[in-house]
């Protein structure tokens, strides 16, 4: 990520956060079903059954930061694109 002079973030350097989060989002999604359906083949109680079961709930933490998240690379576009347009008037 190429920082300007003053330090921000540059506008042409948004777009690939916004892909980055949409991708994560993906592979947690994609993560929880394989993990979802490794545990379906598993006899209860097992090594493997409670494996698979602490993967689902790690994934599942981790997901539920996925708001938060989003919340911050909006946030970053929206102050980005101001200080883009008030840079510009000058």
């Amino acid at each position: 990520m190429k920082l300007s002079k003053k330090g921000a973030v540059g506008v042409n350097t948004l777009l690939p956060l916004g892909i980055l989060f949409v991708v994560v989002a993906i592979a947690f999604g994609l993560g929880a079903q394989v993990l979802g359906e490794i545990q379906d083949d598993q006899v209860a109680d097992t090594y493997e059954y409670n494996a698979s079961q602490s993967g689902l709930q790690a994934v599942d933490e981790l997901a539920g930061w996925l708001p938060t998240i989003g919340l911050v690379v909006a946030a970053a576009i929206i102050i980005g694109v101001v200080i883009t347009f008030l840079a510009a008037r000058r």
